[in-house]
């Protein structure tokens, strides 16, 4: 059974790792995506996800556009619309890091990060809401980390911007609720991504590992699995809500 079918989804930041991995989920069940990348770098693995969403029987297309950017992210979904005719869902997921100790931290390393982390959550959800509030539905999923809950020496932005989102999540549910637009937000622990390769290195894995009751990271899949679950009718009385998807790191 196909969760999502005849949905249209928007996922910022998916061109790897957790955004493509909801993507190809989303896609699997039905729903029409339409998704962002901001690296030119990124443009040949864009393309090719794009291919890949459309293989499984969807409409799907990739754009270039930088989710910490208003008239960017303004341009991205009046297209979107024009495009694909409706948005159902809004999965915030672009993101970035960059580790610091405070006393190192850069004024340039806090703003990118809380722009990029936390800012782009409320530029594409101020875009999406007025086509949401007309269809008097709609599901808002937004990306934070078990890190915005617990705080992680050295991550101090990081850990800021991803517990705005829990906060702003929760106040937009209550704006919302009574247009039936749920809002919630999915904070993952440590993710096999490109974002984590670096704990690969040296012991730096096996000093989380410690930590996390059923003794491993998690996958992509893991996490676009829940998204899935909040997105469809599945989790239809789910709103306001911060799901971890952390392997117990965070009990």
């Amino acid at each position: 059974m196909k969760l999502l079918e005849n949905k249209t989804a928007i996922v910022t930041g998916a061109a790897r790792g957790i955004g493509e991995a909801i993507a190809i989920k989303f896609a699997e069940h039905g729903a029409n995506v339409a998704f962002t990348y901001v690296s030119p770098g990124s443009a040949e693995k864009a393309a090719a996800l794009e291919q890949k969403l459309i293989a499984m029987g969807v409409k799907a297309k990739a754009y270039q556009s930088n989710a910490g950017d208003f008239a960017a992210c303004e341009a991205f979904v009046n297209d979107v619309l024009s495009e694909f005719g409706a948005i159902d869902i809004c999965v915030n997921n672009a993101g970035i890091s960059k580790d610091n100790l405070l006393l190192r931290l850069t004024p340039e390393q806090w703003q990118d990060v809380i722009n990029i982390n936390l800012n782009s959550v409320y530029y594409m959800t101020k875009q999406i809401i007025r086509p949401m509030m007309k269809a008097k539905s709609g599901s808002i999923i937004n990306m934070s980390s078990v890190i915005g809950m617990m705080g992680n020496a050295g991550q101090a932005s990081y850990a800021a911007s991803k517990a705005g989102i829990i906060g702003f999540t929760k106040s937009v549910a209550k704006e919302l609720g009574s247009r039936n637009i749920r809002c919630n937000a999915i904070a993952p622990g440590f993710v096999e991504t490109d974002m984590t390769q670096y704990l690969n290195e040296g012991d730096g894995a096996s000093k989380y590992l410690v930590d996390i009751p059923l003794g491993k990271f998690a996958k992509g899949e893991d996490i676009a699995n829940v998204a899935l679950f909040l997105a469809s009718d599945m989790g239809s009385y789910i709103t306001g809500q911060v799901i971890s998807v952390c392997g117990g790191l965070n009990i």
